[in-house]
């Protein structure tokens, strides 16, 4: 019988920057596979291929119009300028590792809407945010960059969460393929200065700690161009709720971090993308001894 992957640690990201979508890669990889130039090298690629076909397809009459000029120019249309990558891009990196990412609406990813806890990977997106939720080792956890540790998941909590998030607005693809066994954490290429490896334990001790500070934890921005506030809801305050009442009450939770002036349409943003991480605890202050984590 197979032990468990990585000593059964999991590896997350705490948001750095813009970097949400280089987050959403590794902790589906479980490992610092990719940095922000390896996916922008991407994106690059990506640019280059549509410009090329783009002439191949116009000929002539592309280079007689004005669309011309705005394929020749330098603006990509993989990554911004604030540093937030296509799908297109996510895809590309995930395939490196013969990972496909399938939109959870078309006809093929049927199942997983059914039973999503049968799926080992979800990337979830909504304006310039990015998150996946990974299944390690048999159990289900909430990988977002802007929560300290990864989030466990019950399998009954995941579907309602993922009904939820696309009532919201979320988009929302499953990874399916052949996972990395292993990330080797003894070479220096397992760490990118923003990722750790933490003990389940270890990831709900922390996950405790932060609920348990208070009721609303701060905040720490981390973007002085959006202020829409992040409003994290956590499995223990749903608990002992039935299956409506738990879809209610998550709906309710994304409701509340929504501005007013936002709500007039169920596709409202429920976070503000990179704007915020919650702010808890430091390894280190909730009893991870330093050889458990990546610096």
């Amino acid at each position: 019988m197979e032990g468990p992957s990585n000593g059964g640690m999991l590896y997350h990201e705490v948001q750095e920057s813009k970097l949400c979508a280089v987050h959403c890669v590794n902790t589906v990889l479980q490992g610092p596979f990719f940095s922000e130039f390896d996916l922008a090298a991407l994106a690059s690629d990506l640019d280059r291929k549509e410009r090329q076909m783009m002439l191949e397809s116009g000929g002539g009459d592309v280079v007689d119009s004005g669309d011309f000029h705005l394929m020749d120019t330098d603006e990509s249309h993989n990554v911004s300028m604030g540093g937030d990558f296509s799908i297109q891009v996510l895809e590309k990196a995930l395939e490196v590792w013969d990972l496909q990412v399938i939109p959870v609406n078309s006809p093929v990813a049927e199942p997983a809407q059914i039973d999503p806890e049968l799926e080992n990977a979800f990337i979830c997106h909504l304006q310039d945010h990015w998150f996946s939720i990974r299944k390690v080792n048999g159990e289900w956890y909430n990988f977002d960059s802007l929560y300290a540790a990864p989030e466990h998941l019950s399998k009954f909590y995941l579907s309602a969460y993922l009904d939820s998030l696309k009532g919201f607005g979320w988009s929302i693809f499953l990874v399916r393929g052949n996972f990395p066994k292993e990330c080797p954490m003894s070479s220096a290429e397992s760490s990118n200065g923003y990722g750790q490896w933490l003990l389940p334990e270890d990831a709900q001790r922390i996950t405790k700690s932060c609920n348990s500070t208070q009721s609303n934890p701060p905040r720490r921005n981390i973007s002085q161009s959006n202020s829409n506030p992040y409003q994290p809801f956590t499995e223990e305050s749903f608990s002992d709720l039935e299956e409506d009442d738990l879809k209610a009450a998550i709906a309710a939770s994304l409701m509340d971090s929504v501005p007013a002036s936002s709500r007039s349409g169920i596709t409202s943003a429920p976070v503000a993308a990179e704007t915020e991480i919650i702010s808890c605890p430091a390894p280190a202050e909730t009893g991870i001894s330093e050889d458990k984590k990546d610096a």
